[in-house]
């Protein structure tokens, strides 16, 4: 089912696909992957007409999420990207026990290269030292896949299209800051999460969305901060402390009066998600990351009968299972 609700949770399922063979893969892929980039979720299409009837009539603000609402509109009706930069590809997939992640990887790079041959993707990868395209947008750790196993029977693909500009804005903490005066706690957070906004100012496509995550090491917090993506917004934290800070900061956060694309007034930020894992006792990590306001999400749930497993390239029905 694709990710466009009303009030229900973004990513519940209301319907089913039933998953036939690895070219169906690969189609339903290719679909996972135009929706994205073409149709903004209804959750963020929502909170920007709230942000642009908030603004002054005739101020920057106003008329860049005018601008924005008109662009959104434009991309679904004629199923065109909604950004010139298409992004990073990242999937997040929860496979039935056995399904092959060999099988899914070759159905992946196939409905992403015939994304990209028809414009849906730009030729947005490309080798790091030599700064030459990767053709199909496939090379060495792109799209980017996280990888687990679920239900029996069930295979659930989330996909986020994650731009350039945001991503350049992202940072990392390691508390305690004695520049920012922020310490091991919640308050240190917020101090974080207030200067990671001020420091990206009017870049990253403001408003933007910032994911949060207390914990982990480097790597570990950066991707579980770039997972929060993957709530509905408005959605808060089920940790009473967490959802808390969410709202505070939301609140402080506009204030900063940064405004769309910069430009001043009342919203600087669509929401805040905040997650936490577990940390060393020497390590005390912020990581924050921001999403422009072409938040583009979208995902699918499929049943898989059992003969579709393996699904192909002769790879041993476990061969593929996750690490």
């Amino acid at each position: 089912v694709w990710g466009r609700t009303g009030k229900a949770p973004l990513f519940a399922a209301r319907e089913m696909r039933v998953l036939v063979m690895r070219e169906d893969l690969s189609a339903q892929l290719h679909e996972l992957i135009c929706r994205a980039s073409s149709d903004l979720p209804a959750d963020v299409e929502a909170a920007l007409s709230r942000a642009c009837a908030g603004e002054l009539a005739g101020d920057n603000g106003r008329r860049a999420l005018e601008s924005i609402l008109k662009n959104i509109a434009l991309a679904r009706r004629d199923g065109l990207p909604l950004c010139q930069d298409t992004g990073t590809l990242l999937f997040w997939v929860e496979a039935p026990p056995g399904f092959s992640r060999g099988g899914f990887e070759t159905a992946l790079r196939t409905a992403v290269g015939r994304a990209t041959a028809e414009g849906v993707l730009r030729q947005n990868c490309v080798d790091s030292l030599t700064g030459a395209s990767v053709p199909g947008n496939c090379g060495s750790g792109s799209p980017k896949l996280h990888w687990r196993e679920g239900e029996a029977g069930r295979l659930r693909i989330s996909l986020i299209l994650k731009g350039g500009g945001c991503e350049n804005v992202g940072r990392q903490y390691a508390l305690p800051d004695s520049e920012l005066g922020a310490g091991r706690d919640l308050e240190g957070v917020r101090r974080c999460c207030l200067d990671a906004v001020w420091r990206a100012q009017g870049m990253g496509c403001a408003p933007g969305v910032l994911g949060v995550c207390i914990g982990g090491d480097r790597a570990t917090g950066y991707e579980e901060s770039k997972r929060q993506f993957l709530r509905e917004l408005g959605n808060r934290s089920p940790e009473a402390d967490l959802a808390r800070l969410e709202e505070r900061f939301l609140r402080e956060a506009n204030r900063l009066s940064i405004g769309p694309m910069g430009f001043g007034g009342k919203t600087t930020l669509l929401d805040v998600l905040i997650g936490r894992l577990d940390r060393l006792p020497a390590s005390y990590f912020v990581s924050v990351s921001y999403m422009c306001w072409a938040f583009r999400r979208q995902s699918v749930e499929l049943v898989v009968k059992a003969d579709s497993l393996a699904l192909a390239d002769a790879l041993p029905a476990n061969n593929g299972r996750p690490r």
